[in-house]
């Protein structure tokens, strides 16, 4: 069983130890411009009343752990791990736990016009911005997604919370509106002319802290649009290609340099030493420290 897994089965257990009521513990995880994310467990069970509120923002969740029954305006339909749940900003939703104990969701939450924002760079008519359901059921273009956010919860450290808000809230959109989850049209020429400012950026400074935004400035482009065109023209996400770019100057520091590991660490933007490791090592196939001394033989 999984940490996620275990993490809802044990506070599931502490609620019947203790004898109270189930309740909905939010976690903040990340907040950027317009999103917010965070990690919500619910120990509600058959004998709790379903509670209603209302999405104060437009609301995009992917369970992780769970099952519950949630139901809108737009409809009624069973959550279950992998499946994403869709909130429109203002609409009145019930959740409830008639046949399931307990249910883990990671959940983003956007300001309508970041949200209207994103909608308009990911092709879809602004009639079609407001949800018509309220599931999309668990799908492979979600799966990867899914997966980030289950590793964010366990490890936040390194985690790309901005891309993953943006990639989410696009590809809902898109599947929801019944079209294809990523636009397989070629990158224009010049949009890829507005993405070789961006590597020169990245490739002469990796350790400055260049988030999406910053990014998308420097490209003249919106997030959600730089995102999408960054990982057509590259084939990898602005965070993937910062993080190797990073990997690539520590190596060459660790090779040339006497200074600790600790300190190249630090200096090539890596605030966690132990996820600094574990980077290093899955590029690399070694230890920072036996690199270092594989290469001064």
């Amino acid at each position: 069983m999984g940490k996620i897994a275990v993490d809802l089965e044990h506070a599931l257990a502490r609620r019947e130890a203790e004898g109270v009521e189930g309740r909905v513990t939010p976690r903040a995880l990340a907040r950027g411009a317009g999103w917010s994310a965070a990690d919500v467990l619910c120990t509600n069970g058959p004998f709790d009343r379903p509670f209603e509120e209302r999405h104060e923002s437009v609301s995009i969740a992917m369970v992780i752990g769970g099952a519950f029954e949630y139901r809108s305006d737009a409809g009624a339909e069973l959550m279950t791990p992998g499946a994403v749940l869709l909130g429109n900003e203002g609409a009145c939703f019930e959740c409830g736990h008639r046949h399931h104990v307990g249910d883990r969701c990671v959940a983003f939450h956007y300001a309508p016009d970041r949200f209207e924002a994103i909608a308009a760079d990911a092709g879809i008519r602004s009639r079609d911005a407001r949800f018509g359901t309220v599931r999309i059921p668990p799908l492979r273009a979600l799966a990867p997604l899914v997966a980030a956010a289950c590793a964010g919860v366990v490890s936040p450290a390194g985690m790309a919370w901005d891309e993953l808000a943006l990639a989410l809230a696009g590809r809902a959109l898109r599947l929801a509106a019944g079209m294809p989850a990523q636009d397989a049209r070629a990158v224009p020429e010049p949009a890829l002319a507005r993405i070789a400012p961006v590597l020169r950026l990245i490739d002469s400074a990796p350790d400055d802290g260049l988030s999406v935004e910053r990014l998308a400035q420097h490209a003249g482009l919106s997030p959600y649009h730089f995102l999408r065109t960054f990982e057509r023209a590259t084939g990898v996400t602005p965070h993937q290609y910062l993080l190797r770019a990073r990997l690539r100057n520590a190596a060459q520091r660790l090779a040339g340099e006497p200074a600790k590991i600790v300190d190249i660490a630090l200096e090539c933007g890596f605030n966690d030493v132990s996820n600094f490791n574990h980077a290093f090592r899955a590029e690399f196939g070694a230890s920072p420290r036996a690199y270092r001394l594989r290469m001064q033989r």
